[in-house]
């Protein structure tokens, strides 16, 4: 079966989510606004699915279409093959996002659009009731501009949630993101990566992984994967396709350091459930004791700051000493989210590329400095 995805993904990552799954040999790929649109059928499903380290999760884009009033909600809905997807016994449940449209009524849309998905299906299977104790199709529906997208996601909990990170500290950077901050870093298999700042260790974790070509969903499991129209060996012969070209015989090692003892303790837990502990070294130590190493050397970090753990004040003395200890120097390089304007400035000297990106609603920068 032909099938069109919808792979949401954090603001700002559009183009690197699209490059990664352009390299899984998966086709159409293009970038939108929040999305990346491709196409293929229920291997490509699971390739993406376990294989993706930038996305947030992969729906299946069922349709997209016009609609001002709630009767062509209804119709263009009504259209939709759900009979493909849905069985008899299958619970469906809707939820979405209404915005600058003329339809901005959640709650009614959710059940406009339920509505027409059981008429649907009670025309294809003679039932006027469902039970919906089966597996869980989730639909999901986004309004914007008037424009509906009719998506079932396929994932189930997000595709930050790589099965790891049993706990974390207070205010941990989402896997997503860390992965995205490791590319942009360009972390390679013979890379030395140090984050001083570590707290759960997600930022070393998923540098190692990256390094290690440790495919982030390989252990953990999809809602899809219970549903009748998906064959049952494509994700078994994905994992297995995906675990055999792990890397093993690289240089790749890392270091991490906090202040906070207990956020180790979690930061070496996670790295042994990530399969990368023997690539990690986690030890205690102030920011303010930070010293460079003689080699190449990539720095990667998410300091506190006042929306974060800090208040304004000590994040900007934070952001002194790290200007004061991530100098200028040959083989070095630096990778910084904050969403402090005025970072450059206090850091002691301006980046050698930024970029804009999403640390869950915060409004990020990320300084790159490699010169």
């Amino acid at each position: 079966m032909k099938l069109n995805f919808s792979a949401p993904c954090i603001f700002g990552l559009e183009g690197i989510c699209a490059n990664e799954l352009r390299y899984l040999g998966i086709e159409n790929v293009r970038a939108e606004n929040g999305r990346v649109l491709f196409s293929g059928d229920f291997c490509t499903l699971a390739k993406a699915n376990i294989n993706s380290r930038y996305a947030e999760r992969i729906q299946i884009l069922l349709a997209e279409f016009e609609a001002h009033t709630f009767d062509e909600l209804f119709e263009n809905v009504s259209k939709i093959e759900w009979e493909n997807f849905i069985g008899i016994s299958d619970a469906f449940p809707v939820k979405g996002r209404c915005l600058n449209s003329k339809l901005m009524s959640v709650p009614d849309c959710q059940k406009i659009i339920k509505k027409a998905v059981v008429s649907r299906l009670s025309k294809k299977y003679m039932l006027s009731w469902f039970e919906e104790t089966g597996s869980l199709h989730q639909i999901q529906f986004l309004i914007l501009n008037d424009k509906v997208s009719v998506m079932l996601d396929t994932s189930g909990a997000g595709l930050h949630k790589r099965g790891y990170r049993a706990e974390s500290n207070d205010a941990p950077i989402k896997e997503t993101l860390a992965a995205a901050m490791a590319e942009l870093a360009k972390v390679r298999p013979n890379h030395f990566v140090c984050d001083p700042m570590c707290g759960s260790g997600t930022i070393l974790i998923e540098s190692a992984m990256k390094a290690l070509n440790i495919a982030p969903a390989a252990n953990r499991y999809f809602s899809c994967e219970k549903w009748s129209c998906v064959p049952k060996n494509v994700f078994k012969d994905e994992r297995e396709l995906a675990r055999s070209h792990v890397r093993t015989n690289i240089d790749f090692h890392a270091e991490g350091s906090d202040i906070d003892k207990t956020a180790l303790e979690t930061a070496v837990h996670n790295a042994e459930l990530a399969g990368v502990s023997d690539r990690i070294k986690f030890f205690k130590r102030d920011i303010k004791d930070f010293e460079l190493g003689e080699d190449y050397q990539t720095v990667i970090t998410n300091p506190p700051y006042g929306e974060r753990l800090l208040d304004v004040k000590s994040a900007e003395e934070l952001y002194k000493v790290m200007g004061q200890k991530f100098i200028r120097s040959k083989g070095k390089s630096y990778t910084i989210i904050t969403p402090d304007d005025d970072f450059e400035k206090i850091f002691g000297r301006n980046a050698d590329k930024r970029r804009k990106m999403y640390n869950g609603t915060l409004k990020c920068q990320v300084y790159m400095y490699f010169k």
